[in-house]
């Protein structure tokens, strides 16, 4: 079991990336059920990834999806539906039919992009109901294995100074970018944001020491610290992460309760009938229970959590109250 990750967001509607629909690992043929209406029956079960191809929200999907398909007698396909930090995808699942049959997978950015993204085509709480919390992850601070900065506490010390301390995070608006906005705003210090398009980008300059600190998920910091080419320096999650067990959490550092941890999710339709709902989440912790899945998960830096609707709506719904405030105090902007 692991925890967290966070992306870059992309203001305006992005139409680019075009719909893919690989058959997500071992199909299993529908099953003959008891009953009127039984479902699932009738059609394959599909999983919007709300992120490209290839990123931890594709991962997650096509994990989960052959074990659902095999638990469920049916064929479950995995739709990648990028671009806008998640909203397009999003906003498909949102406006499909309650039936059972369309569910979206979803990232951190879910929680941000209410206030950050002006105009969304649905309402995150309205029109979507949480199926299961994933699993959470942490951020990872870290910095160049030549620099100056040994220790977190290096860096409040050279904030504190007055010293130019900048860093980089996979852009603007993104969990990394608002955790340092909110730790700098309740620390009373100052730091230089430098954005970055994506994970990729920002680990070259990291690792050549181009920009002083990066924040990024377990699953992208984690490969450079194992190569000794950057040193960790605090997680931002509440409790150290096994992947980095002598890394201590920012709430370590100096900061009691200071907690931003990346996170992943499944949603269905708002409208869903409460029977669905409650086989799906059954059938999701079920999944996330299975050895594969949960080795699987783990290797992406994962914490793997679960629990009902209820523990994923009063978590998202938290997520989206924190950094609405963040982001409006800080008047901060997409990419």
């Amino acid at each position: 079991m692991r925890g967290l990750n966070l992306r870059a967001y992309f203001m305006g509607v992005l139409l680019g990336a075009a719909a893919l629909w690989p058959m997500a690992g071992a199909q299993a043929q529908p099953q003959a059920q008891s009953g009127s209406g039984a479902w699932p029956t009738r059609q394959a079960i599909k999983l919007v990834a709300v992120f490209p191809p290839g990123g931890s929200v594709d991962q997650v999907a096509r994990i989960l999806a052959p074990v659902l398909s095999q638990q469920l007698g049916q064929n479950i396909v995995v739709e990648n539906k990028g671009g806008a930090s998640g909203s397009i995808g999003t906003a498909q699942v949102a406006s499909s039919a309650p039936d059972g049959y369309t569910f979206a997978v979803v990232f951190d950015t879910h929680g941000v992009n209410p206030t950050l993204i002006p105009n969304m085509p649905f309402d995150t709480r309205k029109d979507l109901v949480p199926l299961v919390l994933v699993g959470t992850s942490p951020m990872v601070l870290a910095t160049h294995v030549g620099s100056e900065y040994k220790t977190f506490a290096d860096v409040v010390a050279a904030a504190k100074a007055k010293k130019a301390v900048s860093y980089g995070s996979i852009g603007s608006g993104s969990l990394g970018h608002l955790a340092m906005t909110l730790l700098a705003k309740n620390a009373g210090l100052e730091w230089v944001h430098i954005p970055y398009k994506g994970g990729g980008p920002l680990m070259a300059d990291a690792v050549a020491g181009h920009v002083p600190l990066s924040i990024g998920s377990v699953f992208v910091t984690k490969p450079h610290i194992d190569n000794k080419r950057l040193r960790p320096l605090a997680v931002t999650t509440s409790k150290r992460s096994p992947d980095l067990p002598d890394v201590p959490t920012v709430a370590e550092s100096g900061f009691a309760g200071f907690e931003a941890p990346a996170w992943w999710a499944v949603l269905a339709p708002a409208k869903t009938p409460p029977d669905i709902v409650k086989r799906m989440n059954e059938e999701l912790n079920k999944a996330l229970k299975n050895p594969e899945v949960a080795k699987k998960l783990d290797a992406q830096g994962i914490d793997v959590l679960g629990g009902t609707p209820e523990v994923a709506r009063v978590f998202i719904d938290r997520q989206i109250d924190i950094w609405a405030k963040v982001v409006k105090d800080n008047q901060i902007t997409a990419d």
